[in-house]
């Protein structure tokens, strides 16, 4: 059986589109694992990539998209975020130690998240808001820059730099 892409409403494309970034930003943390970088070199680059995408990615997505707080799909979104900064805040608390396994958790967390988001929560909120609330966030979205694209300098993931 062939899996047909997601057509997401134009309104929400802009977020939708950084969410390949943050699939990739997993892919690379298990890279780095399977490869035995050193956490020093990890950490800087989760820490680049929560500053360079995921805090403003997840601020759009609560001010503009996750508003109805009381309901549980957007609800688990949120729990979600709450999640992930917690893992980010677990690993720069404990750089000290090994931290292959946390880079795991949080691999792990994200890709769940990321995954819930575009097969049901945004499908979800497509169908509950309205389209002007869904036009209103377009231009929102279309307005700013959302940048998917990556220009950290320690490519750690690649085989010809683990061993750097």
């Amino acid at each position: 059986m062939e899996k047909k892409p997601i057509k997401r409403n134009e309104n929400i494309v802009p977020i939708s589109r950084e969410h390949h970034a943050t699939l990739l930003f997993c892919w690379k943390l298990r890279k780095g694992v399977k490869a035995e970088v050193q956490p020093e070199r990890m950490n800087r680059y989760i820490n680049w990539f929560w500053k360079h995408h995921l805090e403003h990615h997840f601020q759009s997505e609560e001010q503009l998209l996750f508003l109805d707080v009381e309901d549980e799909m957007v609800n688990r979104g949120l729990n979600e975020h709450r999640l992930i900064i917690a893992k980010i805040n677990e690993i720069n608390v404990r750089t000290e130690e090994k931290s292959y396994p946390l880079y795991l958790e949080l691999a792990d967390l994200i890709d769940d998240h990321t995954r819930f988001e575009e097969r049901q929560l945004f499908p979800y909120l497509e169908n509950k808001l309205s389209e002007e609330e869904l036009q209103k966030i377009g231009e929102i979205l279309h307005g700013e820059e959302h940048n998917a694209l990556e220009d950290y300098d320690d490519e750690f993931w690649a085989k010809e730099q683990i061993q750097k």
